[in-house]
């Protein structure tokens, strides 16, 4: 996964953070990859774009952990596709990932806007 501020200034994304953003699109019910993929460059207002070998092998990854199930449907398009959905098991680790993602974003935060005692960089 990559952020785009434009076609030539791309900054990786920490390990973890494409696996915690597919988790999160799944809260609002099943999707097929396609789909995963769409909801996060639109959530992101097209700041993040999903390569689809990234987005493939994390929902396998994320499959193995039991974090999220698939099943064979039909698209909207009426194509055979694979409907990933979260468990229970993944809902409970969004949860802890979205608590340690807070605290990550505040302190960065408070260190990128001078922290708490006001020091500037």
């Amino acid at each position: 996964m990559t952020t785009q501020k434009s076609n030539d200034d791309r900054i990786a994304l920490l390990q973890g953070t494409l696996d915690l953003l597919i988790l999160k699109i799944l809260v609002l019910g099943p999707r097929h990859g396609q789909g995963i993929a769409r909801s996060i460059q639109r959530q992101s207002e097209e700041v993040f774009l999903v390569d689809h070998g990234s987005l493939y092998l994390a929902l396998q990854r994320l499959e193995d952990k039991k974090w999220i199930s698939a099943k064979w449907g039909v698209s909207e398009n009426n194509r055979k596709a694979r409907f990933y959905s979260l468990t229970a098991k993944g809902r409970e680790h969004l949860v802890q990932k979205t608590s340690e993602w807070q605290r990550l974003t505040r302190a960065m935060g408070l260190i990128l806007d001078g922290g708490p005692s006001g020091e500037e960089v």
